[in-house]
Formats: C-alpha cells, sequence, structure tokens
C-alpha cells in the first residue's frame, strides 16, 4: 500500500528528528499565531456623519493603523499613507484603508474558527468595513484619523474616486465579508443578515460593472483572456473568489454562485505553459499580459481550490494543481517566492503577500507532494530564506515588511506583513506537521534558473531603453541586445554538471518578415510570431522561449546568429534537475522529459500532479518533484 498523505507527513517529521526540535515545535501544542501586533495596530474611531455611508449598530469601529515604522529603541510607530500634515492631522491617503481592515477581519474570523476567540474584533471591523462601503456597492479605499473619508487620495490611485469603480478593494471586501458571514450565520442571525445585505450589494456592482462582460474575451499579444475579471486581474478577483465560495457554501444566493461560477473559469483561463515552456504552469496574475507573473496577490490557486470544492468543478482544479505542484517548485529552486518574474525573475523582493499566497495555495490545493512542499515556502517565516534569518517573531506576532535580493531585511512591521504573516501562521498551526518541518529548515543554497545578461555577449550592440518598464513587462538591467541581419553574438556560460535548457528571453513582434536566431544546434525562434496586440500596454512582447534541445553539460559558450532585426533581453538557463538545500531537507525538480534517479535517506517522490509516484523509490518522474530528508 501506498502512503498516504498524512503518513507521509508524519514520517516527515520523524526523519527531520523530533527530539531536536525547538521547545515550541516537538509535540508542544504552542501555536505560532500571535496576534499581539495585529492588535497593536487596531485602534476604534467614530466618524463624522457622510451621506450614503452607515453600518451595523452604533458606537466605534474598528479601524486599523495602515504602516508600522521600527525606531531606534526596537520600539514600532504606526503611521499612516501618503505626507503628513500636521496642522491638519491628515494624511495625502490616509491613517487606514478598506484592504487592511478587510484582510484583517479574515485574520481575526480564521482565528475564531481556529481557537474560539477574536469574535468581537472581527465583529468591529466588519463594521468599519461595510462603514465605507457607498450605495453603489463600491468602497472607499481611505480614512483619515478622525474617521473622515478620502475618497481621492494623493497620490492618486484608480479608480478615483476609489469608490468610483470595482478595484482591489472591493474584491477584499468581498473575501471578507463572505468568510463573516459564514462564520456569524450560526452565532448572531442579525449581524448576518447585515453582512449579508452588504454582501450582495458589492455583489451587484460586480455584476453590473464586471460580469457585464462574461464571455467576452481580450487579445493579448495573439492570446485571448479573459474580459470580465475584476480590474482586469486574476489576483483581484481571486480574492473576491475566497469570500464568494464561503458565501456560496454558508449557503448564499444564486447570484453568488453565478458569480462564483464565472469568476473562477475567468481565472482558471489564466493558466498556461508547460513543464518547460513560459510560464511554467503558473495562472498569470493579469489579463492584459503574457510577460509578467508576480507572487503578492497571487491567491489563484486556493480560489480555484476552493471553487472546485464548493461547485463540485474537478476542472477548476486543474489549474491550481499545475500551478501549485509545476510553477511552486522551480519558483522555489530558483530562490524562492520573488516579487516578479517579469518575465525573467529580475524583482527578487520577498514579501509576506506573496510568500503567504503560495502557502495558502499548497495546502489547499491538499495533494501529498503539494502539502509537504508547503514546508519550503513556510520556512522562509523561520530563516529559509536568503538572509537566513526569521522574518517572523512568533513572540510579538510581528512579520518584517520585506527580504531585499541582496538578503536586507525591511524590519518594519505593517498591517499587510502583519496580516498575512497571521493567515501563514493560522494555516500552519492547523497543519502541525508542516508547521514542524517548517521550522526545521536553514538557509537554503539553490541549484536553479539562472540568468545571462545578453549584453555581456561579444557581437551585437547593447541598448539602453529609455524605461526598464516596457508597460507591461520589464528589460531585465535596464538594457538589451540588438542583432542585425548576419549579426552573431556569444556568451560565456557558467559551467555546469547536467544538460540545461536555453530559454533567450526576446521581444516578439507582430511581423512575419521578422528576424530569426538561430543557436547553435539547439534550435531556432522566430521573433515574428507574436501576434495581434490588442489591449497589451506595448508593442511586441517579451518572451521566453524555450530552445527544442538542451545545452550540453560541458558547453561553457553560446552564439546565436540573426537574419534579421532581433531584441534579446536576457538568457535563463534551466537545469534539468533543480535543488533547494534547505539542511535537513532538499527540494528537487524534474523538468526533463525522462524519470532521473536521485540519491538520498528518505526519500519522497512526486508526479507532477503532486500525487506520491508509484515508480521507484528514488526516481522522480519527468516533470514531477522529490523531497529529500536527512
Amino acid at each position: 500500500m501506498r502512503p498516504t498523505r498524512r503518513t507521509v507527513l508524519a514520517a516527515a517529521a520523524v526523519a527531520v528528528g523530533s527530539a531536536a526540535l525547538p521547545p515550541a515545535v516537538a509535540g508542544s501544542p504552542t501555536r505560532l499565531a500571535n496576534l499581539a501586533h495585529l492588535d497593536f495596530l487596531r485602534t476604534t474611531v467614530t466618524p463624522p456623519r457622510t451621506p450614503g455611508h452607515s453600518t451595523y449598530g452604533s458606537g466605534p469601529i474598528g479601524v486599523l493603523w495602515t504602516y508600522a515604522d521600527r525606531q531606534a529603541d526596537g520600539s514600532y510607530r504606526r503611521i499612516g499613507g501618503g505626507t503628513y500634515d500636521g496642522a491638519t492631522d491628515t494624511y495625502g491617503q490616509g491613517a487606514y484603508n478598506a484592504d487592511d481592515i478587510a484582510r484583517a477581519a479574515v485574520v481575526y474570523l480564521r482565528h475564531h474558527r481556529l481557537f474560539g476567540s477574536s469574535l468581537t474584533t472581527a465583529r468591529d471591523l466588519l463594521r468599519a468595513l461595510t462603514y465605507l462601503q457607498s450605495a453603489n456597492g463600491n468602497v472607499v479605499l481611505w480614512m483619515q484619523p478622525d474617521g473622515t473619508l478620502n475618497p481621492s487620495a494623493d497620490p492618486v490611485e484608480l479608480p478615483d474616486p476609489s469608490d468610483s469603480g470595482p478595484s482591489f478593494w472591493l474584491a477584499r471586501t468581498v473575501w471578507a465579508l463572505g468568510e463573516g458571514y459564514e462564520v456569524f450565520k450560526h452565532l448572531d442571525r442579525g449581524f448576518a443578515a447585515f453582512l449579508k445585505t452588504r454582501l450582495d450589494r458589492a455583489i451587484a456592482a460586480l455584476e453590473r460593472q464586471v460580469l457585464v462582460r462574461y464571455g467576452r474575451w481580450n487579445l493579448v499579444d495573439g492570446r485571448r483572456l479573459p474580459a470580465w475579471l475584476i480590474v482586469n486581474g486574476a489576483d483581484a478577483t481571486s480574492e473576491a473568489v475566497l469570500g464568494l465560495a464561503a458565501y456560496v457554501r454558508a449557503g448564499g444566493s444564486t447570484k453568488a454562485r453565478r458569480a462564483l461560477t464565472q469568476f473562477a473559469e475567468g481565472i482558471a483561463a489564466l493558466s498556461s505553459g508547460s513543464t518547460r515552456q513560459w510560464p511554467f504552469r503558473a495562472l498569470l496574475p493579469s489579463a492584459e499580459t503574457i510577460a509578467m507573473w508576480h507572487a503578492w496577490g497571487a491567491q489563484m490557486p486556493s480560489a480555484l481550490a476552493a471553487a472546485s470544492a464548493v461547485l463540485g468543478s474537478r476542472q477548476l482544479l486543474e489549474p491550481a494543481i499545475g500551478d501549485t505542484a509545476g510553477f511552486t517548485p522551480l519558483l522555489l529552486t530558483a530562490g524562492g517566492p520573488d516579487n516578479g518574474w517579469l518575465p525573467a525573475p529580475i524583482d527578487r523582493t520577498q514579501i509576506a503577500y506573496g510568500v503567504d499566497a503560495r502557502l495558502q495555495g499548497l495546502l489547499a490545493v491538499d495533494r501529498p507532494g503539494t502539502t509537504q512542499l508547503a514546508a519550503f515556502v513556510a520556512g522562509w517565516y523561520f530563516g529559509a530564506n536568503r538572509a537566513g534569518t526569521p522574518m517572523y517573531d512568533a513572540s510579538t506576532g510581528r512579520t518584517y515588511d520585506g527580504l531585499a535580493g541582496d538578503g536586507t531585511v525591511n524590519r518594519n512591521s505593517g498591517a499587510e506583513s502583519t496580516i498575512h504573516g497571521q493567515l501563514s501562521m493560522l494555516a500552519l498551526d492547523a497543519a502541525p506537521a508542516v508547521a514542524r518541518l517548517a521550522q526545521r529548515l536553514t538557509k537554503p543554497t539553490y541549484d536553479g534558473l539562472q540568468l545571462v545578461e545578453a549584453e555581456t555577449a561579444t557581437g551585437g550592440q547593447v541598448v539602453t531603453p529609455p524605461s526598464a518598464w516596457t508597460g507591461e513587462s520589464q528589460w531585465s538591467n535596464n538594457a538589451y541586445l540588438q542583432l542585425s541581419e548576419g549579426q552573431s553574438a556569444t556568451w560565456a556560460i557558467p559551467a555546469a554538471s547536467q544538460p540545461r535548457y536555453v530559454l533567450p528571453v526576446v521581444n516578439l513582434v507582430d511581423d512575419p518578415t521578422a528576424g530569426r536566431t538561430t543557436w547553435g544546434s539547439l534550435g531556432t525562434i522566430d521573433h515574428g510570431t507574436a501576434g495581434a496586440q490588442g489591449i497589451s500596454a506595448a508593442p511586441g512582447v517579451l518572451q521566453p522561449v524555450t530552445l527544442p534541445r538542451p545545452l550540453p553539460a560541458a558547453a561553457t559558450h553560446l552564439t546565436a546568429t540573426a537574419t534579421g532585426p532581433a531584441q534579446i533581453d536576457v538568457l535563463l538557463l534551466l537545469p534539468q534537475l533543480s535543488t533547494m538545500h534547505a539542511g535537513p531537507a532538499t527540494l528537487i525538480t524534474n523538468v526533463s522529459p525522462q524519470p532521473q534517479c536521485v540519491q538520498g535517506r528518505t526519500t519522497y517522490c512526486y508526479t507532477a500532479s503532486g500525487r506520491l509516484s508509484t515508480g521507484p523509490r528514488n526516481v522522480v518522474p519527468a516533470g514531477g518533484f522529490a523531497i529529500l530528508l536527512s
């Protein structure tokens, strides 16, 4: 009999040595979740009467400061967003915002579900959130320290005014109200009925402003993408889907079920690529570009898993499996949950918002492989990151604001970081075997995706564009290599012990007469295959193009020759076997088309769908991954 997910995780916990675990982990019921810092960010306010804005009951409402800056003495100071005017005690944006109030409400609701407390705080935050909702169903983003609403912030945020159209904060309001209704339906029918009314108002706004386009498609560089996502994003829409799924699960309206079905269908349509082809089975976060993936807000797999369960749709789960069991192992072995692959992984900042999204998705898909893989993501909080330092302090409940590409830690601890850190800790408290392994992991070493900047070549012309940002993606290192007809370029390639796939990131254009580049015996790229621009913000599109044949292990140089104009941004080198070694555990990803043998005392090999392999114990299936424990 093959081991189940539960027995695999139990074995993993034993294999890493429970006797050596820290006191908070080894068989101890000590919680990882700690609401102290989130409580520190909370306050109450009695807003002035504002036409079109009201809430449930009377008295002060619960709000949340946006940022918390670390002071020289180690204490924290709560501040708002934008420039502060001491004379009026106002901020350019505001002190409190709907985005964070909504997500903080989700934290306290989930804390209540897990531990049976925090209900009063959740109620206070939901009262504030519904006060921010306008009569049209949309939501004002910012509130000043005295409770005055600030619909038009400085700097300007779209939509402006913030309640004039669909937005991230409307999506997050749906998330919080959906989970709130599911909890309060059984505890306070009056308050639940109020939440239902406001949630239905928000859904009506989404129907009127977004879902009116259901079934329409936009053309983006030759690809059809759904036109019915909130702010044209699967990222924003996924957060609304989490709330809609909770609402429907609790018996929500027919309109809610329809909205859930349609939004989930749109998110699933952004699944793309394959094991070796960009974006490597990831769910793209934007329906306006095929040249970008970002970690922050990428709740798409957890949203699809929730929708799949509620709607009974296996079809919705498949893209979530591809994102978590396919793309995430590659992301981890390339250096962890970086903020932006644009399309090269050049925004190496890592934040809790992105880490939490990866963790939630892996756990929601609930395959043996994705659940065990979740420990490698969660380890980021406890020191398994490029800095080798914890990003979460369990004694205070603080999650630090970010980790730079050079390993510098931003030790501020604002609302967003704290919220997503706590969402992660609650998920780990509910999955103790994952938590135990995560806390054993140490500073990783990586042998995965590598970058060779195109402008390091001999030959061609280096071009520095006016801006690195193209409008939909970004030139790596703010430069690219231009080749003309008949020109060649040669790159020095780092030595390797195994074959690697080469993915030149090139600017594809919609022009059948464009040039081609030939990369020795590895293959040829036609630079004129972009397809029609459509709603894309820029002509042409930066795309990693996988050459058909891998670079031999012994190769240290690579030459490309052009038949016409060609723009090359960077070369991505993808080993057939990529690894992330983090102390007692190693993750290995196999992108080759053949099974690969690996060596380890305790080895768990998983298929490309995250199931435990039924093949030989130390053989990683093609497109699958393995976890080795010592």
